[in-house]
């Protein structure tokens, strides 16, 4: 996913339309359209401004796309997975991750774990 693509979704996500996220932020739609398509590139207080007004950093926007390196985990998805897991009572579960797995192999690896608890009862 490119960064345009990234910050699309989140801005969707939060207003609805690109052209309603504009507004928000008090930005001319047209700059925003031309930055989501990048054309011509886009002035840092251009992007601080729409990283401002959806909540994240310009760190964020510009580590999307870059391998992810802390922890344990290979995969943030998987890591912020695995937290859940660990903090959430209801879903604390025997199981070892392994490093390289994914979200969806954890999220599967869970419903075989809970389809197996079934079987029991």
């Amino acid at each position: 996913m490119t960064r345009e693509e990234y910050l699309k979704q989140l801005i969707l996500e939060d207003s609805g339309t690109v052209k309603d996220f504009a507004q928000k932020i008090d930005m001319p739609y047209t700059t925003l359209h031309s930055i989501l398509k990048n054309v011509g590139g886009a002035a840092i207080d251009k992007i601080i401004k729409i990283c401002n007004g959806l909540g994240i950093t310009a760190d964020d926007l510009a580590n999307i796309g870059e391998p992810y390196t802390e922890g344990y985990y290979t995969d943030r998805e998987a890591a912020e997975f695995a937290e859940y897991l660990r903090t959430r009572p209801g879903a604390r579960m025997l199981f070892s991750a392994a490093k390289d797995i994914s979200k969806e192999q954890m999220e599967e690896t869970v419903r075989y774990i809970e389809f197996l608890k079934s079987k029991n009862k």
